[in-house]
This record gives C-alpha cells, sequence and structure tokens, in this order.
C-alpha cells in the first residue's frame, strides 16, 4: 500500500503467515508497529492492521523488502533480499518518498549491501530518498521495548517534518 508524494514509506521484511492471511501489514498480534507508529506521534490513534489504508491520509505508506511469506524473517534467504532489495529501489525510484524507512537493519544490510548499517538515517539515498533504518517491530526482537523504539520511530518522524 503505497502512492506517490509520501513523506515516509515504511518497509516490513516480509509478510509473516497472519499477514499473508489477512492481506494486512504486521498482522500477528504482538507485533509492536501499530502501537510504536502510534507512541512515536505518526497517527492519532493507534490503527488495527485492518486500517492500513488510512496510513495515506498521513502522508506514510508501507510495502516489504520480501513478497514472500513466512513463519519467520530468518527462514529467508540473501538472494531474496537482494532481490527485494533492487525491487524496492524501483518502487522508490517511482514513488518518491521524501523517507524509506527500513523496518529491520539486519534486513537492509542484506537487502542493500550495507553490512555496517546502524539503526538511523543512512549515507546512501535513492535518488533524493533518504533512508532510515528502523527496529524490528516483531516480538521475537527484545532488545528493543515498545519504548525505545517509539523513541527511534519518533526520531524519523521529527527528520520527516511529520507534525
Amino acid at each position: 500500500m503505497a502512492a506517490g508524494g509520501l513523506s515516509v514509506l515504511f518497509c516490513g521484511i516480509n509478510p509473516g503467515l497472519m499477514s499473508a492471511a489477512t492481506g494486512h501489514h504486521f498482522a500477528r498480534p504482538g507485533n509492536r508497529f501499530w502501537p510504536v507508529l502510534h507512541l512515536s506521534g505518526f497517527t492519532p490513534r493507534q490503527l488495527l492492521p485492518s486500517e492500513q489504508e488510512e496510513l495515506l491520509d498521513y502522508g506514510l505508506g508501507i510495502t516489504n523488502v520480501v513478497a514472500r511469506a513466512s513463519a519467520r524473517a530468518d527462514e529467508l534467504t540473501d538472494e531474496e533480499y537482494r532481490e527485494g532489495g533492487r525491487i524496492l529501489v524501483s518502487k522508490v525510484e517511482r514513488l518518491r518518498p521524501s523517507w524509506l524507512a527500513v523496518v529491520g537493519v539486519t534486513a537492509y544490510r542484506t537487502a542493500f549491501g550495507e553490512r555496517k548499517a546502524r539503526i538511523g538515517p543512512q549515507e546512501r539515498t535513492i535518488g533524493e530518498t533518504r533512508i532510515w533504518a528502523l527496529p524490528n517491530p516483531s516480538g521475537l526482537n527484545a532488545h528493543w521495548t515498545l519504548q525505545t523504539m517509539a523513541e527511534e520511530f519518533a526520531r524519523l518522524r521529527e527528520a520527516s517534518r511529520i507534525p
């Protein structure tokens, strides 16, 4: 779900099984994407996965690096990530969002060959589009709490100048 003229295009790793079944991004109960999006100030209320179309009203979009659904991201191959990165570059060149926010620094590293990338803004751009690597909101990512994730997402929101 993306369109031209977005402030931020969020990019998940790939659809989980629940997302594939429902057609909604970050649909698995326990995934922290939607709560973090709200806590960071991107949305005025916490959206449900089924309300993902409302992101467009806020200048936001959502896509994935890899289209293939899996139970866990570690089931994907490096080649799937690299191919997904190539497809993503084409999508970003066409849509030209201000920011591409890759939700999962490991996915960003693999898809773009940036092995030393860290969470935060990246030096690489795609045309005029800046890139920000965000923590993965999966419940499996215990290194980041809801609050610390919301703080990192808020840094992106402030950089993107979304009120």
